[in-house]
């Protein structure tokens, strides 16, 4: 005689798994996306920030965390790790640790780890330690490699205000 199997259910429509009285966290999820790093475990890190894509900004972000911008945002903007949406729109300065960009910036960038990616417009100059600039990328500026491109400047973990970065000094004839 043959076995009879069950149809199994699409995981969309099997009943949730019951954990404490207060539910089961979810695990941690690894990112689909290859050469994205894997997200860590909750209570490693906190959820990053985000402006969504219908959003409108006018004025400075400062977050001591991580932050994804889909959105619009017309001012300064400093955290430590900065993701720059495919539909952003940044118009002024991001300082960071380390920056994403995938959207669109207008202006400058310090950063010490910034990477470009193959769908971003950058118009700005960018102070980095290390830079990557991926096929397709487009970038219409300076680009100045720096030990700390971020030397000076206010930082989120102490509650600072973002700052345009330091301009050279006018030219002077007379000394």
């Amino acid at each position: 005689m043959l076995p009879t199997f069950k149809k199994a259910e699409p995981e969309s429509q099997k009943p949730p798994a019951l954990g404490n009285a207060m539910g089961a966290a979810p695990a941690a999820q690894q990112s689909a996306r290859p050469g994205a790093p894997m997200l860590r475990a909750s209570s490693e890190r906190n959820a990053p920030s985000v402006i969504g894509p219908d959003l409108i900004i006018t004025g400075n972000l400062v977050s001591k965390g991580e932050m994804q911008i889909d959105g619009e945002v017309q001012g300064d903007i400093r955290g430590s790790n900065i993701i720059i949406g495919e539909r952003a729109r940044i118009t002024g300065t991001i300082i960071a640790d380390e920056a994403v960009v995938r959207g669109q910036v207008m202006g400058s960038i310090r950063s010490k780890r910034v990477m470009l990616q193959s769908q971003s417009r950058v118009e700005g100059d960018i102070y980095h330690q290390s830079l990557a600039i991926e096929q397709g990328a487009y970038f219409e500026g300076k680009s100045r490699r720096s030990d700390d491109p971020t030397a000076g400047l206010p930082t989120a973990s102490n509650g600072g205000e973002v700052m345009s970065p330091p301009t050279e000094p006018a030219y002077n004839p007379q000394g």
